[in-house]
């Protein structure tokens, strides 16, 4: 997660909490989902995408549109969900993700992901949710909005239903994204002790997630921060080529190399990633020493990473107008998805009722 990558993508994640257990060696079910903020970026790409084309490989996989986490931050004007949330899974697609081998849902056609965030709500410690470290990170970033909601606060709640009902033993992350998992896993074990009757050797209700470890390059934003459609500091999947450049070329790069005699330092600057994901090893290895030296400036850097970008850019750019061409497929796909989607999280509810003595 969607995402870094993170359970949810421009998500809170939740406090490290304890020792994640090792990752499956292979995975059954997986499951993950990003926010609907409109159209993918090249960290969504890196940080998710791509590892769940992979991961789909081999796993039955659940990747939904988290539209109610969407709410946490845009819930004065949710008007634009909808639109985004299509716009989300034809990027997908367009990046490569079939949806004939993952199951691709809609969270809030799953009525199931509500009722066990309340239940799940009613155990969770107030305590565990304040020390989430994006809870203040992102009131910080995001000052025009008021985050101070019970939504924005309960966030993890909902995250940890998402991966819950679905029975998945494993959820794609980070190395340094491993911690984020372990507040849902407390959530899950604390609902199993007192549900579960684990003590006396039973099933556990509800599975506990493990981390499912990827790899994970990092990808900085235009302005040096965390690329993120919040920040406006995003390069969209299959951007504009006229675009990118533009926005590019006025890129953050190394805040210390004022003159262009002065020698840069490639890791505090964001070209320099975006040259680690899109060019080839010998270039990379050139600007790594050119920069140090200042034997190149960044205005020529970026020049070069622009050369391998753009054509990448082109390639979801092309799938992206192909698929637009039959929307009525998407909603059929999307469709039976989320009717999949019911069945299985029906199924985990009844578990959880019958355990609570709701039935």
């Amino acid at each position: 997660m969607p995402p870094g990558n993170h359970l949810m993508s421009d998500a809170p994640t939740p406090a490290p909490a304890g020792s994640p257990d090792k990752k499956p060696r292979e995975p059954k079910r997986v499951v993950s989902g990003m926010r609907p903020t409109g159209k993918l970026h090249l960290g969504h790409l890196h940080g998710a995408i791509k590892n769940w084309i992979a991961i789909s490989q081999k796993a039955e996989c659940f990747f939904f549109s988290a539209d109610w986490h969407a709410l946490t931050s845009d819930y004065a004007d949710p008007s634009k969900i909808e639109a985004n949330t299509r716009d989300m899974f034809a990027d997908w697609i367009a990046a490569g993700l079939d949806p004939e081998r993952s199951t691709l849902f809609i969270q809030s056609r799953v009525k199931q992901h509500a009722e066990l965030y309340l239940l799940l709500g009613m155990i969770a410690p107030l305590g565990w949710l304040e020390r989430v470290p994006t809870y203040k990170e992102q009131q910080e970033n995001l000052r025009e909005k008021d985050l101070n909601t019970h939504g924005f606060l309960g966030y993890p709640v909902l995250q940890t239903a998402d991966v819950a009902l679905y029975g998945a033993d494993a959820v794609p992350v980070g190395q340094d994204q491993v911690s984020h998992l372990e507040l849902a896993r407390e959530i899950v074990r604390r609902f199993n002790f007192f549900y579960g009757n684990v003590d006396k050797g039973q099933k556990p209700v509800l599975v506990e997630p493990q981390p499912f470890l990827t790899e994970v390059p990092k990808i900085i934003g235009l302005d040096g921060r965390k690329m993120s459609k919040s920040y406006q500091n995003a390069i969209e999947l299959g951007e504009d080529p006229v675009s990118a450049r533009a926005r590019l070329m006025k890129a953050v790069t190394d805040p210390a190399r004022v003159r262009r005699t002065d020698p840069g330092n490639p890791e505090v600057c964001g070209i320099w990633y975006l040259h680690k994901a899109y060019s080839p090893p010998a270039l990379q290895e050139q600007i790594n020493a050119e920069c140090r030296s200042a034997a190149i400036g960044c205005v020529d850097c970026k020049k070069k990473l622009l050369d391998n970008l753009i054509p990448e850019l082109e390639k979801p750019r092309a799938r992206r107008a192909e698929r637009d061409q039959n929307p009525a497929r998407l909603d059929e796909l999307v469709q039976l998805g989320t009717k999949k989607a019911q069945t299985v999280a029906e199924a985990t509810m009844q578990g959880v009722r019958d355990a609570m003595k709701l039935g």
